[in-house]
């Protein structure tokens, strides 16, 4: 006997990265996706011009977060997919970056597993890897550093407890996602934990967009600098001999400040 078909037919979630705010970043099938969901849960950081992929009469909703200011709070943005895809549409869960790489994409989808809903990860350009080249600074070099590390500059519980001995290292690039709020604690630490004061660090705001800023320093005078550009976030800290290529590399060259609209 053939099983009766389910009353509630479930949709799928497409757990869907990004990229770094570029537009032309943003992979073939993520776009595809786009343009064909029911419904589109987005993030802050998207993007222009990424919502206009979808098609007419798609719910778009906003679902940001903007240093620790929640539009939707994160297990109620969960249950938000799980009730989605019980109503059978097809759901992208829209975020800038890479939805596994400080995405929380993890998070969301253990949820979706507890819940019986189906769903797919599409990988995006994470913020480092594109920001980094914009800025013209290769994450990994064979003079400079033979290995890189991405790092939170913002824990779950607001500090910046970090396992500083292993990343205060030499021929080593860290990269530290949310961190420009709490710069000063970060370089203090890698200074005190062996770095030398001189040693090179960079912040890229708003990386791979026409507002793109990049500034070069090094440990000891960074977070000064960045006070006196008054650079905020969305931003990047990057760490490491590899900085000092930035400005014989450097090629991405966004128009003044004052000529964008």
């Amino acid at each position: 006997m053939s099983q009766a078909p389910s009353s509630t037919p479930s949709g799928t979630v497409y757990i869907v990265g990004s990229g770094p705010g570029d537009f032309d970043l943003l992979t073939l099938r993520a776009a595809r996706l786009i343009g064909e969901a029911d419904a589109i849960v987005y993030d802050h950081l998207i993007a222009d011009g990424v919502l206009e992929l979808a098609r007419p009469g798609a719910d778009k909703i906003y679902a940001g977060k903007e240093s620790s200011r929640h539009s939707v709070p994160q297990e109620e943005l969960n249950r938000l997919l799980v009730r989605l895809a019980r109503a059978g549409k097809k759901v992208v869960r829209l975020k800038g970056g890479d939805p596994f790489i400080f995405g929380r994409g993890g998070e969301e989808i253990e949820t979706l597993v507890d819940s019986g809903i189906r769903f797919e990860v599409v990988p995006g350009v994470t913020a480092a890897a594109g920001c980094a080249a914009y800025a013209g600074i290769p994450l990994t070099h064979r003079e400079h550093a033979q290995a890189v590390v991405f790092a939170t500059g913002h824990l779950k519980d607001g500090t910046i407890n970090l396992d500083w001995p292993s990343l205060a290292r030499p021929r080593l690039t860290v990269v530290f996602y949310m961190g420009v709020g709490g710069i000063a604690e970060i370089c203090r630490q890698m200074i005190a934990h062996g770095l030398p004061r001189e040693h090179p660090a960079a912040v890229v705001q708003h990386g791979t967009t026409r507002r793109q800023r990049v500034l070069t320093a090094d440990l000891a005078t960074l977070p000064s600098q960045v006070a006196a550009a008054r650079i905020t976030a969305p931003a990047l800290i990057i760490v490491g001999t590899v900085v000092r290529l930035h400005r014989r590399l450097a090629w991405f060259l966004p128009p003044p400040a004052e000529s964008i609209g």
